[in-house]
């Protein structure tokens, strides 16, 4: 197989992009802070400041707190529920579809780097592989923008929900702004959007053969276009073990034809 290692490495860079970006996808589907209320009654929400996430809403109290927290009070956000937003409720789904497409995605990469320096596979589809890489880092990164875009325009316009009264959550807050689980979500989305294009944009190098009376060893150009000449010491060393395995074959036929 032809060493095609040096075509490789603005890939070797995109699987390390996809990575950091699927991990941040991860942690922002994880962080509670999605949404950010300041209130003024601080009666139950004794710090003024709400957390709104997907997953859940929470707010430290000094009068109401959930196990296993000290000064803080959690409530689940159910996909079910009827108070839930549909920019949640998107959110839940897609975030989680997006890590799972996304980890597809960059096990495809390490699939294709393998083939690429290691040579494992004569005739392995590098750039079928390649380009499946890169359609599933977009795809990811697709799934995961929808919801991110969804809540963040949501708070920009100032959009509430009607929380029930177990929650303990103001109808309506003072203000809100966007928190960092939205902006750790967007710089993963982007790093996979980047990753997703390098991968699909990798191209095989292109061989040249001279036509006419005999066909001559392929050349490999390089990323710069430069041509990449076969080794002659190999060659001649081929050459010489492929004159003796003749010979050798010859002796055989004649000492059998004189027997």
């Amino acid at each position: 197989m032809n060493y095609l290692a040096h075509t490789a490495h603005a890939q070797l860079g995109a699987l390390w992009l996809g990575c950091v970006g699927w991990t941040l996808t991860a942690m922002a589907l994880g962080l509670i802070q999605w949404r950010v209320w300041q209130v003024s009654d601080r009666e139950v929400i004794s710090s003024g400041v709400a957390w709104v996430g997907i997953w859940r809403a929470c707010f430290h109290s000094h009068t109401l707190v959930t196990p296993g927290f000290r000064v803080m009070h959690c409530r689940y956000i159910s996909l079910a529920e009827a108070f839930t937003p549909p920019e949640i409720v998107a959110a839940q789904v897609l975030m989680l579809l997006s890590l799972l497409v996304g980890l597809c995605g960059n096990a495809g990469g390490v699939y294709a780097l393998r083939n690429i320096y290691f040579g494992t596979e004569r005739n392995s589809p590098i750039r079928l592989a390649f380009f499946t890489t890169g359609v599933l880092c977009l795809l990811a990164s697709v799934m995961s923008l929808i919801p991110l875009l969804w809540n963040l325009i949501s708070v920009v316009t100032n959009q509430t929900i009607k929380f029930p009264p177990e929650f303990n959550m103001p109808q309506a807050p003072d203000s809100q702004h966007v928190g960092c689980g939205i902006r750790v979500g967007i710089v993963g989305t982007v790093l996979m959007i980047v990753s997703g294009i390098i991968f699909c944009t990798y191209r095989l190098p292109v061989r040249s053969q001279h036509l006419g009376g005999s066909l001559t060893a392929p050349s490999v150009t390089d990323s710069r276009g430069a041509a990449v000449k076969d080794n002659p010491a190999f060659e001649s060393h081929e050459h010489s073990r492929e004159l003796t395995e003749e010979n050798n074959t010859n002796d055989n036929f004649h000492v059998s034809f004189a027997n």
